[in-house]
């Protein structure tokens, strides 16, 4: 067994060894657990249930991860993304107004096109021709939005005749939250493995005695601990072409950024994390594996398949390569410990959503921290601010995201730097130009 995995994964090639590479995957799991609590508390907001959202998240990593392992065999995991999940819910079934098999079908065609381009030429050309500072300001701005769902599920920002107030500091719910965003800051300080599993464990049981505003204790135990999971078939394969092509003006420019939402994360995080494990960028292996972003691909059409949002690598695979991990073995030891874990969503299920809340607000913060790569220069950076302070005041991503795009390009033609407007910012910006005309008529 250790000679064919050896060979299968090139261990000893790549200067590692089998004791290394399952602790990296211990690692990275307990890095990214915390995705089968919060992706499920995310998408009820769609309207889904939460039982059947954890199962499909857990099988959306673990097909996403196999098939990084067991085909591209790097240490990368896969999951259903921070940001898709957040858009999923709220931009697409809830602002687009449109049903959550809808949703599924932009998923799913994100995800074709996704993989078409990682099979030609155009998605280099993608990567060199996308303006930056948009790059930017859809890092920041997504943050914004899911820090600011997670203030408001949480229940620290509550409706105000201003729009959003802070809540009142005598409510056990609200300070408990609070000190959730704390503890989440804290375990990162100080780099302890698996901090924000942690904090959403302690919330919950914290929350068994601690009330909600309702009087009754947050957290509500299930009958059973551990249960045999039992697949929601409904789920498999839940589109709904004909919606899709109804809305299709409204949808596709929506479709369009969670494509080059997953296109530059997925490229960035795959990038970072092949680089630390030094399987990119050296003499040896210039540029990461095509394969890679083909997996990527895949693996959201896969996940939208089995009823999920957007599987995307994360860079929480980062962790498992500063711990050695070198080979998809690493990858393969995630996906099972997933399988592993979806004998517990009955305790899944039980942890309320203000033990995940802290969690979002804290993703949404680390996203901001982006904002350190601003240009000091008024046209490169009033773009990325103005999609930040439009998404925040209004919650509308999509609307911040276009005008934003419109700015940008309306400031090149005011500079007269008309070699920077590209086809591709133009097709953006007649896709994004009849979204907000449409927009409008809801």
């Amino acid at each position: 067994m250790r000679s064919c995995l050896d060979r299968f994964f090139q261990i000893t090639q790549r200067h590692s060894t089998i004791p290394r590479e399952v602790s990296a995957g211990l690692t990275i799991f307990g890095s990214m657990a915390y995705i089968m609590a919060v992706n499920p508390a995310v998408l009820a907001g769609a309207g889904l249930i939460r039982h059947d959202m954890v199962i499909t998240t857990i099988a959306g990593a673990i097909a996403g991860t196999l098939l990084m392992a067991l085909w591209v065999r790097l240490p990368i995991a896969l999951a259903p993304a921070m940001s898709s999940n957040v858009l999923f819910a709220q931009v697409i079934v809830q602002q687009a107004h449109v049903s959550p098999a809808t949703a599924f079908t932009v998923v799913l065609f994100s995800g074709l096109c996704f993989t078409l381009l990682s099979l030609t030429r155009l998605r280099l050309k993608i990567i060199q021709s996308f303006p930056p500072c948009i790059i930017l300001g859809i890092q920041v701005a997504i943050g914004a939005f899911i820090a600011r769902i997670g203030l408001i599920s949480a229940g620290i920002a509550v409706p105000s005749v201003n729009g959003l107030g802070f809540a009142s500091l005598s409510q056990p719910s609200v300070i408990l939250a609070l000190a959730g965003v704390m503890l989440c800051l804290l375990l990162q300080l100080l780099r302890i493995p698996a901090g924000l599993l942690i904090t959403i464990m302690l919330l919950t049981v914290a929350g068994l005695v601690i009330p909600g505003p309702d009087g009754q204790p947050l957290t509500q135990l299930p009958a059973h601990l551990m249960d045999w999971p039992h697949y929601p078939v409904h789920m498999l394969a839940p589109f709904n072409f004909k919606e899709f092509f109804h809305h299709l003006g409204l949808l596709l420019p929506i479709t369009l950024y969670i494509l080059l939402s997953d296109f530059f994360d997925a490229t960035g995080t795959m990038l970072t994390v092949t680089r630390q494990a030094g399987l990119c960028g050296t003499k040896e292996r210039p540029d990461l594996d095509p394969r890679a972003f083909t997996a990527d691909g895949v693996a959201s059409i896969l996940g939208a398949l089995l009823g999920t949002c957007t599987v995307s690598a994360y860079l929480e695979s980062l962790t498992g390569a500063e711990a050695g991990g070198r080979t998809g073995l690493s990858a393969l030891i995630v996906a099972l410990l997933f399988a592993i874990s979806c004998i517990f969503w009955p305790l899944i299920t039980a942890i309320p959503a203000l033990a995940t809340a802290p969690v979002l607000i804290f993703v949404g913060i680390i996203m901001l921290s982006n904002l350190t790569e601003l240009s000091n220069t008024l046209e490169e950076a009033f773009p990325p601010l103005c999609m930040l302070l439009l998404t925040v005041v209004t919650g509308n991503f999509m609307l911040a995201l276009a005008c934003s795009m419109l700015l940008y390009t309306a400031i090149l033609l005011v500079r007269r730097a008309f070699d920077k407007v590209t086809p591709i910012i133009v097709g953006l910006d007649i896709t994004f130009l009849c979204y907000m005309i449409l927009q409008g008529q809801l």
